[in-house]
């Protein structure tokens, strides 16, 4: 085992990982339906009191070499990723080369003029009103994965530069906007001369030892340890791996595994990249125009539609059952993946997985009533 900022990182799953305050046969019967040794599954750590006491992998990273899920395993986060898009941002405000209240026109002069209205934290909050970019593409017409136009962050960012108006009026609604973390990372990009990727690397994960994380650009880098995400179809299972949108890195393109999201969590909880005064904006739900309204849109997931929505950066903030937390979900082509944070609990959970028929964020919340019923 490795010692890192008083976590226990495994180095390989099976390891005695010190006492557990939920009897891990409870813990291992909720993962259930995901352990196989022909099938694709998924992860699970448990972070309690800045140890980890639970780590699990089930099933396999890919059909062809069979490979057992494990900590090292990397995954596609989906938007999960967000929160590391959000940091990057920070970051630079941070370095005194953002604000917050800088404009999209601000940034990129050339945008349209609908621009002027949006915000940079209009942007991580969700508040933008910004068409979705998924809306705004060609069809791919039935293309096989191999073939299918994948577009890009800077791609999103030239989609949006051809319309002239946004949905609502910045800052008086909140909906799920995948098209405004695309173009935060064209941000980060522009304010930095970093290729976002580059600017992850040296600013989040090079500092908090995060060795096997990257954004993945197909032909540009490789996603070590890799699992590669499937679907259940008629004839067994499929890899389902890519689509059209999957090469976008702001709004999901990250991959990580437990070992390193352990580490981000450690991070996060010790402050190591950001004051804790200068995290707090990430940690407090936007505000709304009066009259404004916050409820999870139809892109939101069926879990929580219709709630109230309270996001920071990158961060949902609503409570669960009494208990704070901060927490995402991911879903894209072949992924499911959740990351639960009770901070007054001192529990994190993190759920990997790398199959689309499973709810990550069923799962996580599952393990969290394990902890906090007792």
């Amino acid at each position: 085992m490795k010692i890192l900022g008083g976590i226990v990182l495994l180095m390989m799953l099976g390891s005695k990982i010190g006492a557990a305050a939920v009897d891990p046969a409870k813990m291992d019967a909720i993962f259930t339906d995901l352990k196989s040794d022909t099938a694709p599954g998924g992860a699970v750590l448990v972070i309690k009191d800045g140890r980890a006491v639970f780590a699990r992998g089930y099933g396999v990273t890919d059909l062809r070499t069979l490979g057992k899920i494990g900590v090292h395993t990397n995954f596609r986060l989906a938007s999960v990723s967000k929160q590391f898009t959000a940091m990057a941002v920070m970051l630079l405000v941070h370095d005194g080369r953002l604000r917050y209240d800088d404009r999209l026109t601000d940034v990129f002069p050339d945008f349209p003029a609908y621009g002027r209205a949006i915000t940079i934290r209009h942007l991580l909050n969700h508040t933008s009103g910004l068409q979705d970019y998924e809306d705004l593409m060609e069809p791919d017409n039935g293309a096989s994965p191999e073939k299918i136009p994948q577009i890009k962050d800077a791609g999103v960012l030239a989609l949006l530069k051809q319309q002239t108006s946004t949905k609502f009026v910045p800052g008086a609604k909140w909906e799920y906007s995948n098209s405004g973390y695309a173009v935060l990372a064209m941000v980060v990009e522009k304010v930095s001369g970093k290729a976002f990727g580059q600017f992850l690397q040296e600013r989040i994960f090079g500092p908090l030892k995060m060795q096997s994380s990257i954004a993945y650009e197909r032909g540009k880098n490789e996603v070590p340890h890799r699992a590669y995400g499937h679907a259940r179809k008629e004839a067994g299972w499929q890899q389902t791996d890519q689509s059209s949108t999957s090469a976008v890195l702001g709004d999901g393109g990250i991959y990580s595994s437990l070992d390193d999201l352990a580490k981000w969590d450690d991070g996060l909880r010790h402050h190591r990249l950001l004051s804790e005064v200068e995290m707090r904006p990430a940690f407090t739900p936007g505000k709304l125009e009066p009259a404004g309204r916050r409820r999870y849109g139809p892109a939101g997931n069926a879990l929580f539609r219709g709630k109230p929505a309270e996001y920071g950066f990158g961060w949902f903030l609503d409570s669960y059952k009494g208990h704070a937390r901060m927490w995402h979900f991911g879903e894209t082509v072949g992924f499911r993946t959740a990351f639960q944070r009770f901070v007054n609990d001192k529990l994190s959970i993190i759920v990997l997985c790398n199959r689309e028929d499973v709810s990550a964020e069923e799962l996580a919340l599952r393990v969290a009533d394990l902890y906090l019923r007792r």
